[in-house]
């Protein structure tokens, strides 16, 4: 679909920056909190309560839901596929969701501003 309206595309560009900066952090969390459990369940051998089994399917499905908001903003902000790749891998490594969330919304943000500039909004 086009978007024959510039400021309708800014929208679409600036919400689709913020459910992927949403995301990034909460599938931060989840691998924090997933990482801890695997840590305490199979290196520290700590019996694990019954709740704690909804942590991997959970942090699962919060990282499906990074993976569509990611591709979503890298198609919407013209990413290469390499970008949009890394910054999907982003969120299997503890701690680098925040780094890449931080960089890539810097950069989304920096084309946006372009692109207001461009047609003449401030």
């Amino acid at each position: 679909m086009l978007v024959k309206d510039p400021a309708h595309r800014l929208r679409k560009l600036n919400n689709a920056l913020t459910r992927y900066r949403v995301l990034a952090w909460i599938t931060g969390v989840w691998l924090l909190i997933l990482v801890g459990e695997m840590v305490l369940k199979y290196i520290l051998k700590v019996d694990m309560p019954d709740w704690t089994n909804f942590i991997p399917p959970a942090h699962g499905w919060v990282y499906f839901v990074y993976l569509l908001c990611t591709l979503d903003l890298g198609i919407k902000i013209r990413w290469g596929w390499g970008k949009i790749i890394i910054t999907c891998l982003a969120g299997t490594i503890p701690f680098l969701s925040f780094y890449f969330e931080h960089i890539r919304a810097r950069e989304a943000k920096a084309e946006i501003a372009d692109a207001k500039r461009s047609i003449g909004i401030e």
